[in-house]
């Protein structure tokens, strides 16, 4: 077996498992989805399916759901600005294009606040991962950083906590039933990503030969 699918089969089927434990023991795995989820190596839609699903499961729970899933999100997020504030801009311009990384850098400059909450709000296929390694890179202000993205993702969480409630049987449905499909898009998305990110840190760190 080809390398690169050794490591889509084994990424797989660790994220299997680290979804069916994080149902299991419901809210801390909400946390520690939250984590992996904000983290180089995502699990994409995980967070939002699995509070959608504990929230359906148990509808009297779901402001406890919703704010674990914040939380997680915030913890995750806040460990990745935490790693880009201490490298500075070079750990995204490793893992994005030149031109990208000063996309977003220009976002932040125009934004600020609003370039962390508009993501945090946003469903995927939307990157977070960018706007999280810009925010530290910039050394944009911890108390703002913090702040916009429990904004975001509170709003975000909360509303698919309710809606799932409200509509719990057909969502829940439609979950299960393409629960495969959408767990093997969202995961080859993240490996294609991480080899593409490697890739590229790889290659900046080749010395440059001048002729």
């Amino acid at each position: 077996m080809p390398d690169h699918l050794l490591i889509a089969s084994l990424y797989l089927q660790a994220a299997r498992s680290l979804i069916a434990w994080a149902r299991r023991v419901g809210g801390p795995g909400l946390i520690v989805l939250g984590v992996v989820d904000n983290s180089a190596i995502p699990i994409p839609g995980s967070q939002d399916a699995m509070t959608i699903i504990l929230a359906a499961s148990e509808k009297t729970w779901w402001p406890y759901y919703a704010l674990m899933a914040t939380a997680g999100a915030v913890l995750g997020g806040y460990i990745t600005y935490r790693l880009a504030r201490k490298e500075g801009k070079a750990i995204l311009e490793r893992r994005v294009s030149r031109r990208k990384a000063q996309k977003v850098y220009r976002t932040f400059e125009k934004w600020g606040f609003g370039a962390v909450v508009i993501p945090a709000l946003l469903p995927p296929p939307l990157p977070m991962f960018p706007f999280l390694l810009a925010a530290g890179a910039l050394q944009y202000s911890r108390g703002k950083f913090i702040a916009a993205l429990a904004i975001g993702r509170g709003i975000r969480y909360t509303l698919l906590a309710f809606l799932a409630v409200r509509y719990g049987r057909s969502i829940l449905g439609w979950i299960v039933e393409y629960r495969e499909p959408i767990l093997i898009a969202g995961i080859s998305m993240a490996v294609a990503a991480t080899a593409f990110f490697l890739l590229r840190y790889k290659r900046s760190k080749r010395p440059s030969h001048s002729h």
